[in-house]
């Protein structure tokens, strides 16, 4: 994919810290905000959902990739994930599968409280993942 310019990344990001203070946490208190990018330039934000029934919960990356998709966004370019904590934190593997349904190539940021940041791409963190071109 193209090389995403840096101020579309500040938004990108700044959408992700925006989006964890909205997050219902009350059970981890882990408020997780991300943001992802389509091709078409739009950002759509989610919060991780928590339940008291904890396999019901969703996460921040799926929240905001749900919501993308359900406005016809169905192509991302780039994920952000906010985290309050010291040192970044990566989706989990659920997240990087859903990611990978919809953006296989994206870049996939970590930022957090401090100036510590991961950058990587969802190929880089989900190797050989199975997708929609192995269902044929």
């Amino acid at each position: 994919m193209n090389k995403i310019p840096a101020a579309t990344l500040r938004r990108l990001e700044k959408a992700a810290r925006t989006a964890a203070r909205k997050s219902y946490s009350p059970y981890s208190k882990f408020a997780v905000g991300a943001a992802v990018l389509t091709v078409s330039g739009k950002i759509y934000a989610g919060c991780n959902v928590e339940n008291a029934s904890y396999g019901l919960c969703n996460c921040a990356e799926r929240t905001a990739i749900f919501s993308a998709v359900a406005t016809g966004h169905k192509t991302l370019r780039a994920v952000a994930v906010f985290t309050p904590t010291p040192l970044p934190t990566m989706p989990c593997g659920a997240c990087r599968q859903v990611i990978n349904e919809f953006g296989p190539q994206a870049l996939v940021v970590s930022v957090c409280d401090s100036a510590q940041r991961i950058e990587t791409t969802l190929d880089a963190l989900l190797p050989a993942a199975f997708g929609p071109r192995d269902l044929g």
